[in-house]
């Protein structure tokens, strides 16, 4: 039998290629639980909004979350509501895509 593809959301591929432009961090969880080594992590470090986490739970699972004005989010929600974040939208409109002005001749 052949096997369906999964749909893909466009909101959530734009909200992907998006956070591409974020700048990125590494870190392991140890004993502590993934969302609270990401967040002594953000306060030791001094790490300023917005940024992406990729915290490594064990050697299969790494949980992703992002950093933002409004705090810690998961980075899946990010992707797909990435409209609601003031930080991304600077990032939303690469400079120079800008409609240009057209002029209208009146007679």
């Amino acid at each position: 039998m052949a096997r369906r593809r999964k749909r893909k959301s466009r909101r959530r591929q734009e909200g992907r290629r998006i956070l591409e432009h974020v700048p990125q961090y590494s870190i392991e969880s140890g004993e502590e639980k993934p969302v609270t080594a990401a967040r002594k992590f953000i306060q030791a470090e001094r790490i300023a909004p917005p940024a992406l986490l990729l915290v490594k739970r064990n050697e299969h699972t790494t949980d992703r979350y992002f950093w933002a004005e409004k705090g810690l989010f998961g980075a899946q929600y990010v992707e797909e509501n990435h409209f609601l974040f003031p930080s991304l939208r600077v990032l939303e409109t690469p400079v120079g895509t800008e409609p240009l002005a057209v002029a209208v001749a009146s007679r």
